[in-house]
């Protein structure tokens, strides 16, 4: 092919290559409602006041954490209020002061209270009621709406639990781990393992199955010191000559073809290279990427197996040479000569 170029002046020409970087999603902020409030590590503890108070059996050992709620006949100080066991085991009281109660049974308590109280009533009256639990934490870490540190309110399951925290942020993986201290017992399904060290057992379970069937069997019921994680959701990437490019969620899939990823992506741009298309694939452990050589035209033809993309892989298209996607045509290429800005009109013909 006979290539003629007709410059009236001096001739620069520049060929600049523009790549588009991707920019990494900003998980949005969390929405307007308000999740389940999280406590700090040092107060655990589960919330019953809400339903109907129930005496406690009065032989229930009492112990830091615990919140419990006194009923004194004629001492309006301590009656009806709510006291937090601290770490040491004691209560600040009106009146009373400093009070041993951690370690002792409520029926004990109650009679610690009645010889003290001897002292401002004639005749004291008084009951204890727990009215908050103290509890062994379960942890949420990860892409959750509100990840930290919960109580573990009694017989939970995973979803009762990742629903009373706000669930999955909107960019979460759909693939939940649980990890499992090995004194709590191993987890209960085949598909779980142990750990390297055997310390704990983990299960990786796909959030379809939890979504989808009715009672699943990885609705766990939870123990102490659970960690349910969820990493960010995996994606692939498309740059290059396409109509959309951007970075598109793997969802429950380990993988998506290329043909999906195009089509996600918008399909092609009539300038696109099919012949040299690029996937580049993360080396573990690495910063590199390894590039695969992709003929795009063999595969759309059916000449060709398509190609999967993997988690983090780029697939990227080239733009032709322009020698055909731009025969016979006229180009219009801005180039600054000498301060000024000269219009160079190059003619491609046979």
């Amino acid at each position: 092919m006979k290539i003629t170029m007709k410059i009236p002046s001096l001739m620069l020409i520049g060929v600049a290559v523009h790549v588009s970087a991707l920019v990494a999603q900003v998980p949005p902020a969390q929405p307007g409602g308000q999740p389940r409030q999280q406590l700090p590590a040092s107060q655990q503890s589960v919330n019953v006041a809400s339903a109907p108070m129930e005496r406690l059996r009065p032989n229930y050992v009492l112990r830091p954490g615990d919140q419990i709620l006194i009923r004194a006949f004629e001492m309006e100080e301590i009656s009806e209020r709510p006291f937090r066991i601290d770490g040491d085991g004691y209560v600040n009281l009106p009146v009373l002061g400093r009070v041993k109660c951690g370690g002792i049974t409520v029926e004990k308590f109650e009679s610690t209270l009645l010889d003290a109280l001897r002292k401002y009533v004639r005749q004291p009256q008084v009951t204890v009621t727990v009215v908050q639990f103290s509890s062994e934490p379960v942890f949420f870490v990860g892409a959750f709406k509100a990840p930290g540190i919960y109580p573990l309110e009694g017989r939970r399951t995973m979803v009762e639990m990742m629903a009373s925290i706000g669930g999955l942020q909107p960019t979460a993986s759909r693939r939940i781990k649980l990890t499992r201290r090995k004194e709590f017992g191993e987890i209960p399904l085949a598909s779980a393992v142990p750990t390297p060290d055997g310390s704990a057992s983990t299960l990786e379970i796909n959030m379809a199955s939890l979504r989808d069937n009715v009672n699943p069997a990885e609705d766990l019921v939870l123990q102490p010191f659970d960690v349910i994680s969820v990493e960010r959701a995996e994606m692939v990437y498309v740059t290059g000559e396409v109509n959309k490019v951007g970075a598109f969620e793997l969802q429950e899939r380990d993988s998506i073809s290329v043909i999906q990823a195009l089509t996600l992506a918008g399909g092609l741009n009539p300038n696109a290279n099919t012949k040299t298309a690029r996937i580049l694939r993360p080396v573990m452990n690495t910063s590199r990427r390894a590039e695969i050589q992709l003929n795009l035209q063999s595969i759309l033809e059916g000449h060709e197996s398509d190609q999967p993309l993997l988690p983090n892989d780029v697939l990227y298209i080239p733009k032709g040479t322009g020698l055909k996607h731009n025969l016979g045509k006229t180009m219009l290429v801005v180039l600054p000569v000498a301060g000024t800005i000269a219009s160079l009109a190059i003619a491609f013909t046979r």
